[in-house]
């Protein structure tokens, strides 16, 4: 599993959900942390639409920490302060890292319940959308009515 989606899936979880998840981990091997979790600043980038260019909007505060399990690091940056989140997340990496991570399709299960979640969302603001073409072709018409009166 690809570092961005890993990292996606856990962050949209419960905090519970992904101390569970470490704590099945924690049973088995005993991590060691290699970084503590603490608070650091990381410049949030974005793009400008009309230029296309890339430019730094601000920094905004992160949790990181860094895990071993048997050599094998694991890492985890998680945007806000919850340092126990982040070290939870670090020991899944570490366990993904290592190939001994068990509970891929619990992750996979998460994943889908958010994307479901998401659909459900955008398919809430589709129903409020305005259609600007629909509205323009009508204009004319209360123009017209409006230049009688």
């Amino acid at each position: 599993m690809q570092k961005r989606r890993l990292t996606r899936i856990l962050a949209k979880m419960d905090k519970r959900d992904v101390e569970v998840l470490a704590a099945d981990i924690q049973k088995i091997y005993t991590p060691l942390i290699v970084k503590e979790p603490g608070k650091t600043l990381a410049m949030v980038k974005m793009r400008d639409p009309v230029k296309q260019t890339l430019f730094y909007i601000g920094e905004v505060i992160v949790c990181e920490a860094a895990v071993e399990i048997d050599g094998v690091q694991g890492v985890a940056v998680l945007m806000g302060d919850d340092t126990e989140k982040t070290l939870d997340m670090a020991i899944i990496d570490a366990a993904i890292n290592r190939c001994v991570f068990a509970g891929m399709d619990k992750l996979l299960n998460y994943e889908k319940e958010q994307n479901d979640a998401l659909m459900r969302e955008n398919a809430m603001h589709l129903k409020t959308m305005v259609c600007f073409e629909s509205m323009d072709q009508e204009m004319p018409h209360d123009l017209a009515a409006f230049k009688k009166a």
